[in-house]
C-alpha cells in the first residue's frame, strides 16, 4: 500500500506539474481568447446598450468554456477560463469605450462633447422606401432565406442615401437607429480622414518617415503613405486566430503601436502589399503625438465633432491611444456620414475639412512589386485595381468602400450620388456570400440612377 501511495503522489506531482506547465505555454493563447471576450462584453453592454454580448462572439473551441461578468456599476467587465485561467479585465470610459487592462485607466479626462448639429441623419424620419428599395433590403437582409441561413446572413442594418438625403433604411430585431454598431476595420477609412484633416490643417507631409524613435534600423524609412497603403513592409499576420499578432495587438498589449513597432521587417518598406492592422494603429500613434488634445481625444475634436457624430465612439488601448485599426463604433446612420463626406471630396456644411481631391488619391490603387490584397488604396478598398481591373463587375467602376470584420460595409459609388451601409455579424460567411456586392448593384437599380 506504501508503494502505490508512493506512485499515486508521484502521479499527481506529475499531472500537477504538466497543467502548469502547460498553462504556462497556453495562457498567452489563451488570454487573447479571454480578452475578446471581456471587452465584447464591456462594449456591447456599455457602449452599444445591448443586454445580448453572446450574440456577439464568434464561433471558437473556447467559448463555451469562457466565464465572466459586466459590472455596469463599476463600469467594467471581466472574462476569464472557467472563471480563474488568463482572466482579463476592460474597463469603460464614456466617450472612448471600453480597454482592457488589468487595472482601470488613470485618465480620466472627459471626453469632448459632441453635439448633432451638422449631421442631416441625426434625428430624421424613417424614410419610406419605394418597392424597389424595399426588395432591394429584403435580399439583403436575407429574407428569401430559411430562418436559419438568415441567422447566418446576420443583416442587421441597411442604409441609403442618394444625393445627401436617407432614401432607405431597416434594421433586425433588437437594433434601432440609434443603437452603435462596431464597424471593425471600417475604422481605417476613418482613419484616412482623420489623416486628411491634419494634412489640411498642419500641412502634414504623408511621405514623412523616421516615425518611431526607436527605428535605427530599415523602419526608418516607412512613410506614413505606406502605413495607409499597407506596404510598410513589417511582419505581420492578420489572421483571426487565438495567438495571432492580431489578436494579440488586440487582446494582450497594453500599447498596441508599441508592440506594432516591435515587428521586423520582412519586406523593403513600399515594395509588398499585406494587410495589417498594425500599420493603421502606428498611425494614429503618430497622430496621437501631433495632438493638440489629450492623445485619445482628438478624434472627436477633429472628426466627429465637424460632423455632429454624437453616437461615435473611438476606443482606446490601455497606453491612452485611439485603437484606429478597429474599435470605432456608430450609428449606421452616422457610418453613412463618413461615407458622405468622402463623397463631397471632404466638403461639410460648404467647409472644406479634407484636402481637394483627398478621396481621389485615397482611393487611386497604386502599382506594388507584390501584393497580397485585391483593390486596397490608402485606407479604402476600391473595385478600380492599380492595372485597371475591375475587383468585380457587379459594382461600378468607380466605387470604393470601407470594410470591416464580420460584414461590414459602407460603399461610395460618386457616378450615382450614393452611399450604402450594411452592418452585421457575418462569421460564418463567405464575404462573396455576403450579398453586399449584390445590394449595391440592386440599389443602383433601384435608383433608376
Amino acid at each position: 500500500m506504501r508503494v502505490l501511495r508512493r506512485i499515486l503522489a508521484v502521479l499527481l506531482v506529475l499531472v500537477v506539474v504538466g497543467a502548469v506547465l502547460g498553462y504556462r505555454q497556453y495562457r498567452p493563447l489563451l488570454r487573447t481568447g479571454t480578452g475578446y471576450a471581456a471587452h465584447n462584453a464591456c462594449a456591447v453592454e456599455l457602449v452599444a446598450g445591448r443586454t445580448d454580448p453572446g450574440a456577439d462572439l464568434p464561433p471558437n473551441p473556447l467559448v463555451p468554456y469562457l466565464t465572466g461578468y459586466v459590472d455596469e456599476a463599476g463600469g467594467s467587465s471581466t472574462s476569464a477560463v472557467a472563471w480563474v485561467l488568463a482572466k482579463q479585465k476592460a474597463w469603460y470610459t464614456p466617450g472612448y469605450g471600453c480597454t482592457v487592462a488589468p487595472e482601470q485607466p488613470q485618465d480620466q479626462r472627459r471626453a469632448t462633447k459632441v453635439e448633432p448639429e451638422g449631421n442631416p441623419f441625426e434625428g430624421a424620419e424613417v424614410p419610406r422606401a419605394d418597392k424597389a428599395l424595399s426588395r432591394a433590403m429584403a435580399r439583403a437582409f436575407g429574407d428569401d432565406l430559411t430562418n436559419a441561413a438568415k441567422r447566418r446572413l446576420g443583416t442587421r442594418a441597411v442604409v441609403v442615401v442618394q444625393d445627401g438625403k436617407l432614401v432607405a433604411e431597416r434594421y433586425a430585431d433588437g437594433f434601432t437607429p440609434g443603437t452603435p454598431q462596431l464597424g471593425w476595420s471600417m475604422a481605417k477609412s476613418a482613419t484616412n480622414l482623420l489623416v486628411g484633416r491634419y494634412v489640411l490643417d498642419r500641412g502634414l507631409d504623408l511621405g514623412e518617415d523616421h516615425l518611431r524613435p526607436e527605428w535605427t534600423d530599415g523602419r526608418a524609412d516607412i512613410t506614413v503613405d505606406q502605413l495607409l497603403r499597407m506596404t510598410s513592409g513589417l511582419r505581420w499576420d492578420e489572421t483571426y486566430s487565438l495567438g495571432t499578432p492580431i489578436t494579440e495587438m488586440l487582446y494582450d498589449a497594453p500599447d498596441m503601436a508599441k508592440y506594432v513597432a516591435s515587428q521586423p521587417l520582412a519586406h523593403r518598406p513600399g515594395t509588398y502589399q499585406q494587410y495589417s492592422s498594425g500599420s493603421t494603429n502606428l498611425v494614429c500613434s503618430w497622430l496621437s503625438s501631433l495632438a493638440d488634445t489629450p492623445d485619445r481625444d482628438f478624434p472627436r475634436t477633429e472628426l466627429f465633432a465637424p460632423l455632429g457624430l454624437s453616437s461615435a465612439v473611438w476606443e482606446t488601448d490601455a497606453a491612452g491611444t485611439p485603437v484606429c485599426s478597429s474599435y470605432l463604433w456608430a450609428t449606421p446612420r452616422d457610418w453613412a456620414v463618413l461615407g458622405q463626406l468622402a463623397l463631397q471630396d471632404g466638403v461639410w456644411e460648404e467647409k472644406r475639412l479634407l484636402p481637394e481631391g483627398w478621396m481621389e488619391r485615397s482611393t487611386t490603387a497604386e502599382p506594388v512589386d507584390r501584393s497580397e490584397e485585391k483593390g486596397y488604396a490608402a485606407g479604402w478598398w476600391v473595385n478600380r485595381q492599380a492595372d485597371g481591373s475591375l475587383v468585380t463587375p457587379l459594382l461600378p467602376t468607380d466605387a470604393y468602400w470601407m470594410s470591416g470584420h464580420d460584414g461590414q460595409r459602407v460603399y461610395v459609388v460618386p457616378s450615382q450620388r450614393l452611399v450604402v451601409v450594411r452592418m452585421g455579424f457575418s462569421p460564418e460567411v463567405d464575404p462573396a456570400d455576403l450579398r453586399t456586392d449584390e445590394l449595391v448593384q440592386d440599389v443602383v437599380t433601384a435608383t433608376g440612377s
